[in-house]
């Protein structure tokens, strides 16, 4: 029943209790709860643990590995083009992978490093020493430290960049290297006697869960310069909004990522919220998204459909009027 849905029921009567009804979380949406005893999976790592990846997908990160080249995958919002990421850092064991969102304002430094002049001036007033505390490496340049085992790295939404931001990438992937020129002006100095050929900088790991986190959250710039060992696993994911320069594009493999049909959409369903659903309303629900993407050629992803599946079928429920108005809310296109 309606009453027994809402927790919010707009009467003006304050309730305090009513919030205690709120159930668990969908599995997409749970976040990090210190009091918890269990293990606590991190969202990111469920992505990697509930995506299946197919042939096509499949084959493309295996060539990438092998020939050491980044990867460019272009689809539709929802096909589970970051979502390949996690995937491969989770059945090969790779730790957390390293993202790096695009905006229009992103450029080449903002993924290899952050130097906080300001920062040291007014801490330090602007002594050499302790440098290396307002030095961080971003994404990139973390996933460019050596190692023995591939980084993995995602460029997520690379065609929002700016115009320049893939030319300037082709050197990095070339060379496999780059130098932070703060410290590569002083590695011949000693401050207080102590030598400054070796900085050691915060890199771009954060997820405490990640063994890599432990071991790589800090890295020892030696002379200025990092240099990979083993060219990482690069991602990057496009929607399709724009054309990469021909020079760019020779440099990557790339793979188009096809949305799911209506078996495969059952079984992320049933990845991520089991068997406990109702498998009737569930179909229903499949075969209108299906219908909407397809023939009305509307602009949907697949965690909209987990949304509404998730809203519709709990034992917690809207029911009628209410709960029809509610899917075509979860379903509406995103380009509406």
């Amino acid at each position: 029943m309606m009453s027994n849905w809402h927790i919010f029921t707009g009467s003006g009567e304050p309730d305090p209790q009513r919030i205690e009804q709120l159930p668990p979380p969908p599995s997409w949406r749970q976040f990090h709860q210190p009091d918890r005893e269990e293990p606590q999976i991190s969202p990111r790592k469920r992505r990697g643990m509930t995506f299946k990846a197919r042939k096509p997908e499949i084959d493309a990160v295996n060539a990438a590995l092998y020939l050491r080249r980044p990867l460019l995958i272009t689809g539709k919002p929802g096909t589970g083009k970051t979502s390949l990421a996690y995937r491969v850092a989770y059945e090969l064991g790779l730790g957390e992978v390293l993202e790096w969102p695009i905006t229009t304002r992103s450029m080449l430094k903002d993924g290899l490093y952050r130097y906080d002049a300001i920062g040291r001036a007014q801490e330090q007033g602007g002594s050499l020493k302790n440098i290396g505390d307002y030095i961080q490496l971003g994404p990139l340049g973390t996933a460019l430290m050596p190692c023995d085992r591939p980084r993995v790295l995602l460029i997520d939404e690379i065609d929002k960049s700016d115009i320049d931001l893939p030319n300037d990438l082709l050197n990095i992937f070339e060379e496999g290297r780059f130098e932070i020129p703060e410290l590569a002006r002083i590695k011949d100095k000693e401050i207080d006697g102590e030598s400054m050929q070796h900085v050691r900088v915060t890199t771009a790991y954060s997820d405490a869960t990640e063994p890599t986190f432990e071991h790589d959250r800090t890295y020892e710039v030696p002379n200025g310069i990092v240099r990979c060992t083993a060219f990482p696993l690069v991602i990057m994911t496009s929607n399709g909004e724009r054309d990469f320069p021909a020079p760019f594009l020779r440099r990557c493999l790339r793979l188009t990522m096809q949305t799911h049909g209506e078996r495969e959409l059952h079984e992320i369903v049933q990845r991520h919220l089991g068997d406990q659903i109702d498998a009737d309303k569930v179909s229903a629900l499949i075969q209108e998204f299906v219908r909407k993407r397809d023939r009305e050629q509307k602009e949907l992803a697949t965690d909209q459909l987990l949304n509404a599946v998730y809203l519709t079928t709990a034992e917690r429920a809207p029911e009628g009027e209410t709960k029809e108005t509610l899917i075509q809310l979860l379903l509406s296109a995103l380009n509406e």
